[in-house]
């Protein structure tokens, strides 16, 4: 069994015209909802065995917050650049190619992609707000499958629930 975590990075500030998209931080709202939405994660224990982000400054700091609140070490949060706007084709691409050691993988990212991936994989609309999750559940032993096998459970949460 595989299971997928999407995560689309909490609220983050436009308040600084002059900094570039990917060093925009989190607002008050995102540094509220982040650690929220970790405690959510941790009563339903959840333990990924890797957490991977993009390296905009938003997701990062989403991915050490929820981190924080679910017991997973900082440190080992993998920042990858494919994660940063990509294409879904990348995304997938992303998935196909995670280590099959890794039975529970979470990935920090943006929209518009983390939508599309999530509807690709779903075979439904779906509309990831910020800091939302989506958790996508498959019966296989390979990633090199997702995409190809349907999910045997989806679910998406939002701080707010």
């Amino acid at each position: 069994m595989k299971t997928l975590f999407l995560v689309r990075h909490a609220k983050s500030s436009r308040d600084d015209p002059s900094l570039p998209d990917r060093e925009r931080p989190l607002n008050a709202r995102g540094l509220h909802d982040a650690p929220a939405m970790g405690k959510r994660l941790a009563k339903r224990r959840v333990q990924p065995d890797l957490m991977v982000s993009s390296p905009a400054t938003r997701a990062w700091a989403t991915a050490q917050l929820i981190a924080a609140e679910i017991g997973y070490d900082v440190k080992a949060i993998v920042v990858d650049e494919r994660l940063y706007a990509a294409r879904v084709d990348d995304l997938m691409a992303v998935v196909r190619a995670l280590d099959g050691k890794a039975d529970c993988v979470m990935l920090f990212g943006h929209n518009p992609e983390f939508s599309e991936l999530a509807g690709r994989l779903s075979g439904q609309a779906v509309d990831m707000s910020t800091c939302n999750v989506a958790q996508f559940s498959f019966d296989s032993q390979s990633w090199s499958d997702i995409g190809v096998l349907e999910p045997t459970g989806f679910t998406l949460d939002s701080p707010g629930k």
